[in-house]
């Protein structure tokens, strides 16, 4: 018997669609120059010191007046507008979508194999996981973001239409790294939320939780996801910030990242990461598990 799949949770899709889109709009407009530092510093394959930070960070702007360094932190606006508007509704809205379906499926399962407690934590983190591998098909925003961001000689010019039509399959490129990196991350991210909020802060109905308790579940999520999709992110990125007509696979990378840098680079800038791309997640992450529930009362 196939899996049931027109379920209905708590929530309705439409607050989904509202709370986590509105998430992620906020979470451009405060931290997209935060994500570029953040990509840059992870394609940055030579010796990282405090001296050469201002030309890795701002790159042929390293000498321009301040305002001119800040505002080049903000390629790709458009790319990562559309690219991080749609994840957030994807990741954020479709979680619980997930959520439902093994819920309704299979929560007997999960129940007598761990336990009610345990087997609620482990249905939110493993709808979480295909949550981040369906992400996948968002990869071409996010290899254009990536790309405009790190490496914006690629675009040669040419406008997105373009660039869909010439360089096709290309903009998949990465994405079994991709889906490998998501996978453990999301898992990572809905499952410490999880028990954050179930051991830690005793809610037993998530919907109902307040701003704080999801503010602190929500700490204890990104942290976790990062550490966790740390090294895969790395190959990938490096993967994704090539010229288009590179052809470079995950492997050849990782192996190269292993003999000039050691092992230690495949968390290379996770603290900074974790400072500044961590608040970022953990802002749009609260804010989507406030706003769904909220919009619920009303659509």
């Amino acid at each position: 018997m196939s899996p049931t799949v027109a379920v209905k949770g708590k929530d309705s899709g439409t607050a989904r669609i509202l709370g986590s889109g509105a998430s992620g709009i906020a979470e451009l407009m405060l931290f997209h120059p935060v994500d570029t530092v953040a990509k840059r510093l992870m394609s940055n394959t030579s010796q990282f010191s405090w001296a050469t930070a201002n030309s890795i960070i701002f790159k042929q702007h390293a000498e321009k007046p301040v305002f001119s360094r800040f505002f080049s932190l903000f390629p790709g606006l458009g790319y990562a507008g559309g690219y991080k508007v749609a994840q957030r509704i994807y990741k954020f809205g479709g979680q619980p979508y997930f959520y439902d379906v093994i819920s309704r499926n299979y929560a007997t399962a999960f129940t007598n194999t761990f336990g009610e407690r345990k087997g609620k934590m482990l249905m939110q983190a493993s709808a979480g996981s295909l949550t981040g591998i369906g992400e996948v098909v968002l990869l071409p925003l996010d290899v254009l973001k990536i790309k405009r961001q790190t490496n914006p000689e690629a675009f040669r010019g040419r406008g997105f239409v373009r660039i869909l039509m010439e360089e096709g399959p290309a903009l998949y490129r990465g994405w079994g790294w991709t889906m490998a990196r998501n996978a453990p991350g999301s898992f990572s991210l809905f499952g410490a939320s999880a028990v954050t909020k179930e051991y830690i802060l005793g809610v037993t109905d998530y919907s109902k939780a307040t701003w704080t308790q999801n503010f602190i579940a929500s700490i204890a999520g990104a942290v976790a996801s990062i550490t966790v999709a740390a090294p895969l992110d790395t190959i990938k990125t490096r993967i994704q910030n090539a010229n288009f007509e590179t052809k470079v696979s995950g492997i050849k990378v990782f192996g190269d990242l292993m003999k000039t840098e050691g092992p230690t680079a495949l968390f290379k800038g996770l603290t900074p990461k974790i400072l500044v791309v961590g608040p970022k997640l953990v802002f749009s992450y609260t804010l989507a598990q406030s706003l769904i529930p909220f919009f619920s009362q009303y659509v």
